[in-house]
């Protein structure tokens, strides 16, 4: 059988206190009940001595707090490009002392549905309702009464009805833009890869390169993967198009855009720049490495979970910057 485990009488006991002052050391309130320097040493002792775990279990049933929170993703937790969002949640839920659980619904209303109720019966204090994509969300109703921030989404109101915690993309295509200007680019730059109204990163991208005054030539229009960018860009340059720099809106985009230059001889970056955007493995891995700016998922997971469990707060949406890595896919233009 296993130990039976050690009791909060009985560190009491051994440092020669009572019970409430053992319970209010253990729980660091010692200061607020002016608890001497010296109990409190030998509560801290007997406690080490006796291996004492407090029985958190009977805690929350007294206390109604677990300190456990919930993160919902559609898709988040199984995309490998994402997991650093997790990483970041965790971090920041086990710096405050939490719990973190996390479900996913792969977009089905009714699992996302289950899982809430699943959680809400484990009596989990707080949420975190994340997106795999921007996009605007309705919050479930099951959960419109609960402490809840959005990760990696936005309320559909004008006005942030809870905390929203999303990358700042306009502010990655101002990067963008910029990083070719200071590189000495002022024609011949496209646009690779398809901008539609529903994707929140894709039309937010573009109006940052707009503000900046850079002047985009005809758009090379594509889905967001390798084999289709690859065909486009190949069509283009098979058109006679002479790009001097593109801008692709993912790495995926970059990736099928590097294979249809090498096939048409055109290197990189002595003929053509490449710059992307979200800095996934595949942007290590190019030769020549890619320069893309980077989707900051570990600090959104992160913010995410401090801004939960921190002191409440008018809900604003939070706009993280998304920085450049800087590689060698930039050059100066060979014409001007």
């Amino acid at each position: 059988m296993p130990p039976q485990r050690a009791t909060l009488l009985q560190v009491a006991q051994r440092a020669g206190v009572s019970r409430s002052t053992a319970s209010f050391v253990l729980t660091g309130r010692h200061l607020d009940m002016r608890i001497s320097e010296d109990a409190r040493q030998r509560v801290l002792r007997a406690a080490q001595e006796l291996d004492y775990r407090p029985n958190l279990m009977a805690r929350s049933l007294r206390t109604k707090v677990t300190r456990t929170v919930a993160l919902i993703s559609d898709t988040l937790a199984s995309d490998p490009y994402a997991g650093k969002a997790l990483h970041g949640s965790l971090a920041a839920a086990v710096a405050r002392g939490h719990l973190l659980f996390i479900g996913e619904s792969r977009g089905d209303p009714i699992i996302e549905e289950k899982l809430i109720s699943d959680f809400l019966d484990r009596q989990v204090d707080a949420f975190v309702y994340a997106s795999m994509f921007t996009r605007q969300v309705r919050v479930p109703p099951l959960l419109r009464d609960r402490p809840v921030v959005l990760l990696n989404c936005l309320t559909r109101s004008a006005s942030p009805t809870h905390h929203c915690l999303v990358p700042d993309e306009y502010g990655a295509g101002v990067t963008a833009a910029r990083t070719l200007l200071d590189a000495g680019h002022r024609h011949g730059i496209h646009l690779v890869g398809k901008v539609s109204e529903h994707v929140h990163a894709a039309r937010e991208r573009l109006a940052g390169i707009g503000s900046t005054g850079a002047r985009l030539a005809a758009p090379i229009e594509c889905e967001w993967w390798p084999d289709s960018a690859y065909e486009a860009v190949s069509r283009a340059l098979r058109g006679g198009l002479e790009p001097r720099a593109l801008i692709c809106l993912n790495d995926r985009i970059a990736l099928g855009a590097y294979q249809a230059l090498l096939a048409a001889g055109r290197p990189i970056p002595d003929e053509v720049s490449v710059i992307s955007f979200d800095d996934s493995d595949l942007a290590a891995w190019l030769r020549p490495q890619l320069t893309s700016i980077a989707l900051p998922h570990y600090d959104l997971g992160w913010q995410a979970v401090e801004t939960l469990l921190g002191p409440p707060s008018e809900p604003a949406v939070h706009r993280l910057p998304m920085p450049v890595r800087l590689r060698a896919s930039i050059g100066k233009p060979r014409f001007e």
